[in-house]
């Protein structure tokens, strides 16, 4: 069980998730935590914060975990499932014969082994015929030199992993030159800027945004939206009715949700219902870092005693990649969306509290533990506060994930 922990998406071509990278603060340079915590830390953790396994984190999919070197030469732990964990090794853990030697005891184990931080030496061909995949950092490598090995690769029958993948140009080619998956936020930028309106259906969708944002709630209005349209009123009931959300009332309409959920609560799943529908032909993850960042804001803006009505924190996670989802520039976006000028302004790049919470967020998305400790001082909330509520809100986009989604990809094998 783990407390302190972030999570980085790898996608594959179709831009599926197809694991995550897990850092853990808790251990040394990100690594997999290699002391044993006694039992009156366990009880204190568990009873103070949430607490996650691995399928928590993961979302079911694979688990990608550097480890210290230590663990590495006296054995994996036991509670690691080889057919859900990629073992991640690198150079700077152990000298070449020493890794290798590590690698094969690894690989007779059952574990999936990735080549961390593939420099492209010819050095390293000793290890291709015990790994299964090799990871290419195409920040440190140039374009050519890549090219250049990628048939040597492919002749290993390895899979491949380019890092630091941030646009979908580098997506694009990397894609192209044969590589199976990507890490990086690639996803979460404007494929291109379009510079025509939105269609009507999509107007109708932000208009729901919009409404969400209000001190007050049109519930006719919204009403009539999600009345004749069997999409939306669909994923409404599927989404009230999670348990994540709902544990004891099969809610069957619109005006029995508000009843039973009240105001505030419902703006977030308008707002979250119309998100999901705008997100029709995009990656899920990027619908899911929504979800997450919407989640985190809220409960950081509760702790921060900031007004929910509206629901302001939630509200400026989950709109925070609206410019990624409609291929539009947030400023545009802004001036046809009428929402509280607070979240206005910290999306279109201010700084106010509720950019401080964004900030935070993507400080946890990246593992800048440094920033998370900053800001942590800055908000005046205990660090280990902030953790449990970032784990708390992996556990929620998790559940809601399926809700919202159309389909919700199976762990891949």
């Amino acid at each position: 069980m783990f407390a302190f922990i972030a999570r980085q998406p790898i996608l594959d071509r179709k831009r599926d998730v197809f694991a995550y990278e897990l850092l853990f603060r808790d251990g040394k340079n990100n690594c997999f935590p290699d002391a044993t915590r006694d039992e009156r830390t366990e009880k204190l953790i568990a009873k103070h914060y949430l607490t996650l396994g691995l399928d928590d984190i993961s979302c079911n999919k694979k688990s990608f975990i550097n480890f210290q070197k230590e663990t590495l030469v006296n054995g994996l732990p036991d509670v690691l499932d080889p057919s859900n964990v990629v073992v991640e090794l690198s150079d700077t853990v152990l000298p070449h014969d020493a890794l290798l030697d590590v690698c094969r005891q690894v690989k007779n184990t059952g574990f999936t082994i990735a080549l961390d931080d593939h420099k492209l030496d010819p050095k390293w061909d000793d290890f291709l015929p015990y790994v299964d995949i090799v990871k290419v950092n195409v920040m440190q490598s140039d374009y050519d030199g890549i090219a250049k090995s990628m048939p040597r690769l492919l002749d290993s029958n390895v899979k491949l992993v380019a890092e630091q993948i941030d646009t979908q140009q580098d997506f694009e080619i990397y894609r192209d030159m044969g590589f199976d998956y990507f890490q990086g936020y690639f996803f979460a930028k404007p494929e291109a800027i379009k510079q025509q309106n939105l269609p009507t259906s999509k107007l109708t969708l932000v208009e729901l945004m919009g409404v969400s944002s209000s001190e007050t709630f049109d519930i006719e209005r919204v009403n009539s939206v999600i009345e004749h349209d069997v999409g939306l009123s669909y994923m409404l009931l599927r989404f009230v009715n999670n348990p994540m959300v709902n544990k004891r009332y099969k809610i069957t309409s619109l005006r029995h949700a508000i009843t039973y959920m009240g105001e505030v609560e419902l703006k977030k799943f308008v707002a979250l219902l119309a998100l999901a529908n705008l997100n029709d032909d995009k990656p899920i993850e990027l619908l899911h870092l929504s979800l997450v960042r919407a989640k985190f804001c809220d409960l950081v803006a509760r702790e921060s005693k900031k007004g929910d009505n509206p629901p302001v924190g939630f509200l400026v996670g989950l709109f925070s990649l609206l410019d990624a989802i409609l291929d539009q520039h947030m400023d545009t976006l802004l001036n046809q969306l009428p929402i509280d000028d607070d979240v206005k302004f910290a999306l279109s790049g201010g700084q106010n509290d509720l950019s401080i919470y964004l900030v935070l967020a993507k400080a946890f998305e990246s593992a800048n533990w440094l920033k998370v400790i900053r800001i942590a001082g800055l908000l005046k909330i205990d660090q280990k506060r902030l953790h449990s509520m970032f784990n708390q809100a992996i556990v929620w986009g998790n559940g809601l994930r399926q809700s919202v989604s159309p389909h919700f990809p199976e762990s891949k094998v």
